[in-house]
């Protein structure tokens, strides 16, 4: 069922209850379709239910980012049955301490699927579809562990500093064929339950503008979108203003 031959879908891996979620609402809010995963797209019904009644688009869906053939149906599916996908964003977590010493291979190998080989994925099978298009924006989230590798952050920081290494050789392939890649840095606590319960001190600095806000994210990934191609930004740092970097 094909929604019209002028919309355009938004297509948000990892569409989870704060900064996905905001993301997908940012888009939907401009017109898009926004066609949103998770593992459990059960958990994407609020999601979905809030967006339509706000007027907007979108869908949801069950996908595994980390299977190959999961991630090639979800891209064919969305563009025969919904709209083109103009703009991926990669949204996908991975952030699990560990000791180096208390590492195991198992646990780092699926921290490196989840955060990177889950991109490449992802990252490929939209850039084909661009690519024939001649447009599209790919945005990867990134994290401070992209930047720089923190003790007990071992296996998250070489999945993240990949993604950020996949997003350089992306954009140095794909912008001269007018596909924007761009890479946002987020470096902070984002008011989640998880930062809520989980850090009660940190979370307590939301009064004080201390930790972001998923809809302020959402902006900037609406403002990275929109950026004419004379002045691309490939990559973005946000943090709050309070944070030591």
């Amino acid at each position: 069922m094909k929604t019209g031959s002028d919309k355009q879908a938004a297509l948000v891996i990892g569409a989870g209850d704060a900064t996905g979620g905001a993301i997908a609402k940012r888009f939907a809010r401009e017109g898009m379709i926004a066609c949103a995963t998770r593992r459990d797209a059960g958990k994407l019904q609020p999601l979905i239910d809030d967006i339509r009644n706000a007027g907007g688009q979108a869908f949801g869906f069950a996908s595994d980012a980390r299977k190959e053939e999961e991630v090639i149906k979800l891209v064919d599916d969305i563009e025969r049955d919904i709209a083109p996908i103009d703009v991926m964003v990669f949204n996908i977590g991975a952030n699990v301490p560990c000791s180096i010493l208390e590492e195991t291979a198992r646990k780092y190998f699926k921290i490196w699927e989840m955060a990177c080989f889950s991109a490449f994925l992802a990252g490929r099978e939209v850039a084909k579809r661009m690519v024939t298009r001649g447009r599209g924006t790919i945005i990867f989230t990134g994290a401070t562990a992209g930047l720089r590798g923190s003790a007990n952050f071992a296996a998250f920081a070489g999945a993240k500093h990949a993604v950020r290494a996949l997003a350089q050789s992306m954009a140095r392939e794909l912008g001269p064929r007018n596909i924007h890649v761009a890479h946002v840095v987020v470096d902070g606590a984002i008011d989640t339950a998880f930062i809520r319960d989980s850090f009660p001190e940190r979370y307590a600095l939301k009064e004080q503008d201390g930790i972001l806000n998923p809809d302020h994210i959402a902006d900037n990934y609406w403002h990275l979108h929109a950026q004419p191609r004379d002045a691309w930004t490939h990559e973005l740092d946000l943090r709050p203003w309070i944070e030591r970097w």
